[in-house]
């Protein structure tokens, strides 16, 4: 079973419909989060930069339609979670795990790849299948052109 590490959220059409989106943030802004509990206690929580940027990011991604993950650095996923990131089927993250192209080790029985190791995959897959798509765009240019 997995860990549930990777849990994607998304915002309804009502609920984005209903939130302002945030003005982009310039130099010297700050963010505040203001939280009103249940019982009714309030408390206004002031953001450092860094993390600013990172709930603005967030917010302006969940606003535009898409759905999001939050995951640490330092976490480690299961053959499955990696797939969900990398857009591939598990049965090929366990492939690449065997031919080492996805540094792994064991936790028992199960896998578990770094995050990071995932990342770098991704940013490898992702220059491959750009290549990819030019090179059929090539051929299909030479085809269209020359009737090769």
């Amino acid at each position: 079973m997995a860990s549930q590490v990777v849990q994607f959220a998304g915002l309804s059409d009502r609920d984005r419909k209903a939130v302002p989106h945030l003005p982009k943030l310039g130099e010297g802004d700050h963010l505040e989060l203001h939280v009103r509990r249940r019982d009714g206690e309030e408390q206004t929580i002031s953001l450092p930069p860094a993390a600013a940027d990172v709930v603005e990011a967030l917010l302006s991604r969940l606003l535009s339609g898409e759905r999001v993950a939050v995951i640490a650095e330092h976490e480690e996923l299961s053959p499955t979670e990696a797939s969900i990131i990398l857009g591939i089927s598990r049965p090929l993250v366990v492939h690449r795990m065997e031919i080492g192209d996805l540094p792994f080790r064991y936790v028992g029985k199960h896998r578990r790849a770094s995050l990071k190791d995932v990342l770098a995959l991704k940013a490898q897959l992702d220059v491959q299948r750009k290549a990819m798509e030019a090179l059929a765009a090539d051929a299909e240019d030479l085809h269209r052109e020359y009737g090769i």
